[in-house]
């Protein structure tokens, strides 16, 4: 007699007996336990099915190279490529870009080391044996959201490689060595460089004019920025204005990567043109000059800030629009939309890059022993902003915004002589003059000089001369 046979007979005798109700369901669920049994599968076959591999699908990597990585076009998942064809076992000592497979994650904000490593399956201690190699791992601390990072991980999980991809031109190379360690190699590439000569006349503001002529936004700027010491752009410009540059663009395997410095540039205004040449000293310091040596700039910007209107101007004697009092301002207020770039007046140190009461997100910047620039109710800072580091005059250092104590998008700006605050629009009258070119370079630049200004009158039909341009001091503009 088979089991089946066996729990039939069982099952009638139950029905026939006179046996306890209770006692006739509690063999009912034995007999439907043993029946529930019977249907399980053995277990050779349930490890069979479970351990059929688990299949997913990547979005091939390895076709990204330092060259070709554009951070634009990189989400912010990590991506995976599986070799099909590299089914042998993959060891530390196998080269990795020929068969690990290579894990690229992007830099998103709020991120660090540790959260990027965790995304990508990598351990603690794989942060630690990276952050401790030997070399230059301070970019480790300083992921910035754009930059990629690229894993060669073995198919044990070992790290064997790291890159981080800052753009096409620079990267960090982090390489396992013999000692479980590693060693850091920072790599640039040289771009192929091509001169290019763009113009644009003015009929509404400078940027628009750029904008028509092909001339991007960086590039106006640092136009602005050359000829801000001689020219007011938010007073002085006119209909009709117009200017040209010369600056280079950058290429890496044929590609655009970005805009070099600019060579030479003139500027018309109301029918005086200025030309700025850039020149190299023997020092290795680079600024602009015209063309007989002196230089462009002021030792102090008019503006720091590409504004709209003067909000509030230095008084000692205006009511607070807050606390509705009679109290100094101590500045001047430029409106501009939030997110305008405010830039550093001068050279100097940043001594303070912080949140401060009702100055909100506040840079301050000391310029030599005597003089003193703040920044306030900044929206957020410039990368590199810190206190201590040194900021070059043009530099951005924050972004305007409407932090702290303010009522509306403005930048406040302070300016101090001897800790004592001045008008920062009369001021320039008190201020030194940039240095012009020392006079044992001066037959050197002038050499230089007159390349720049026959590559310039060649390509404007030789309109702008050297006849036409006048010294800094001789501007018609002047000083407020």
């Amino acid at each position: 007699m088979n089991l089946i046979d066996f729990l039939k007979q069982l099952f009638r005798r139950l029905i026939a007996e006179r046996i306890p109700h209770s006692h006739q369901l509690a063999c009912l669920g034995m007999l439907a336990a043993l029946l529930i049994l019977l249907a399980l599968p053995d277990s050779d076959e349930s490890i069979q099915t479970l351990s059929e591999p688990v299949t997913a699908d990547f979005v091939g990597a390895s076709e990204f190279s330092t060259s070709e990585f554009d951070p634009r076009n990189i989400s912010g998942t990590v991506n995976r490529e599986l070799d099909s064809e590299n089914t042998a076992e993959v060891t530390s000592s196998v080269p990795a870009e020929q068969n690990i497979p290579r894990v690229l994650a992007e830099v998103r904000n709020g991120d660090n080391l540790s959260l990027i490593f965790d995304r990508v399956g990598l351990s603690p201690q794989d942060v630690y044996r990276v952050s401790s190699s030997t070399g230059n791992t301070n970019i480790l601390t300083r992921l910035y959201p754009g930059y990629q990072l690229a894993f060669n991980i073995s198919e044990s999980g070992i790290l064997e490689e790291l890159e981080v991809i800052v753009d096409r031109k620079e990267s960090y190379f982090f390489q396992r060595n013999d000692t479980n360690n590693f060693n850091v190699e920072h790599r640039i590439r040289e771009p192929q460089v091509v001169p290019v000569f763009k113009e644009a006349t003015i009929n509404d503001s400078l940027f628009l004019a750029a904008q028509r002529g092909g001339i991007s936004a960086g590039i106006t700027m640092e136009v602005a920025g050359i000829f801000g010491g001689v020219i007011d752009f938010l007073l002085d410009t006119r209909v009709g204005d117009n200017f040209n540059v010369l600056y280079e663009e950058q290429f890496i395997d044929g590609e655009f990567v970005g805009n070099g410095t600019i060579r030479a540039a003139q500027y018309t205004n109301q029918g005086q043109t200025f030309t700025a040449i850039r020149y190299e000293n023997l020092a290795g310091e680079v600024d602009y000059y015209n063309p007989q040596g002196e230089s462009m700039r002021k030792a102090f910007l008019r503006n720091p800030v590409d504004f709209t209107r003067i909000s509030s101007n230095f008084t000692l004697s205006r009511r607070h629009p807050i606390l509705n009092t009679i109290r100094a301002h101590k500045g001047t207020d430029y409106a501009a939309p939030t997110g305008t770039p405010v830039v550093a007046s001068a050279d100097g140190r940043v001594t303070w890059a912080s949140r401060n009461g009702s100055f909100g997100n506040l840079v301050v910047i000391k310029h030599g022993d005597r003089f003193e620039t703040k920044y306030a109710h900044l929206s957020s800072y410039a990368r590199g902003v810190r206190v201590g580091n040194r900021v070059q005059q043009g530099d951005i250092i924050g972004y305007v915004g409407m932090t702290g104590g303010a009522t509306g998008p403005h930048l406040h700006y302070e300016f101090l002589i001897d800790g004592v605050h001045r008008n920062p629009r009369t001021v320039h009258d008190m201020l030194p003059k940039a240095e012009s070119v020392p006079a044992e370079e001066l037959d050197r630049f002038l050499q230089h000089s007159h390349i720049l200004l026959a590559q310039l009158n060649g390509l404007t039909g030789g309109n702008p001369t050297l006849a036409q341009n006048n010294s800094t001091e001789s501007s018609p503009h002047p000083t407020e």
